[in-house]
């Protein structure tokens, strides 16, 4: 039966070709139906009227190639190595039970976002904006390709979340897989470069807290403020929250 806690410290060696294989599938299929099938008919969802150049493309997909070789290795040294044991990994779903393995995905998705946030303004800090950050910047009008252009040293920053996830709660192959699979949609969605939602979800009471495409787009453009990734709480908490890319009325 297939149990990825018995993997050996080699079949982990595999996973950074998983990861960029499954960046690869999601981004291009984003790609091909916004920017090549769709491209005329939903321009209007078109966030910046503007499409990237092929250098642009070639940059993306060459630091998100790195970067998932980046976070393979962390999930090797967590997984693969003796490390394990200070890992809260576990195969039997009994063992915590189904409410538990059912909760631990939002869960996860919850951490990182608070994560991802203080990480992100960690990194437009002047001098590590400079270094690192702006690798990703490059991508002021991004593309699904965009996903996982970071700089090397941010990418390892990024890929943190991997052990303190594994270390502070007990998180089952599916949960594991769950959460990393909403993080890739999220990021393919976020750099988009399309609007999916309609205008009245920003207004909504729940709908308002969800960190759309235009909302990340508006930071690659602007390259300040909303700073989260999934939702919108540690921006209105914080005052980082911008919406001056709202006046657009998407369908």
């Amino acid at each position: 039966m297939f149990n990825p806690t018995e993997f050996s410290s080699f079949q982990w060696l595999f996973v950074p070709l998983v990861i960029f294989g499954r960046y690869v599938v999601f981004a291009a299929i984003a790609y091909f139906i916004f920017y090549v099938w769709k491209r005329r008919d939903w321009l209007y969802l078109k966030i910046q009227q503007r499409f990237p150049t092929p250098m642009d493309y070639q940059r993306e997909i060459g630091y998100s190639a790195l970067t998932s070789l980046i976070f393979g290795v962390v999930v090797w040294l967590c997984l693969g190595t003796p490390f394990h044991i200070y890992t809260r990994f576990y195969s039997n779903i009994d063992q915590y039970g189904l409410g538990w393995l059912l909760l631990s995905i939002p869960l996860t998705v919850l951490v990182h976002d608070t994560y991802f946030y203080w990480i992100h303004r960690l990194m437009h800090q002047p001098d590590l904006y400079r270094r690192m950050h702006l690798t990703h910047h490059r991508s002021v009008n991004p593309s699904p390709w965009a996903a996982f252009a970071f700089h090397p040293l941010e990418a390892v920053l990024e890929a943190g979340i991997i052990p303190i996830l594994l270390i502070i709660m007990p998180l089952h192959p599916i949960s594991f897989l769950g959460f990393v699979t909403v993080m890739l949609v999220f990021n393919v969605y976020g750099h988009l470069g399309y609007e999916l939602f309609p205008a009245k979800l920003f207004h909504h009471p729940l709908g308002k807290w969800l960190n759309t495409a235009v909302y990340h787009n508006l930071h690659h453009e602007k390259f300040q403020g909303n700073y989260g990734l999934y939702f919108t709480f540690w921006d209105r908490c914080c005052g980082t929250l911008r919406e001056d890319g709202l006046n657009k009325e998407y369908p």
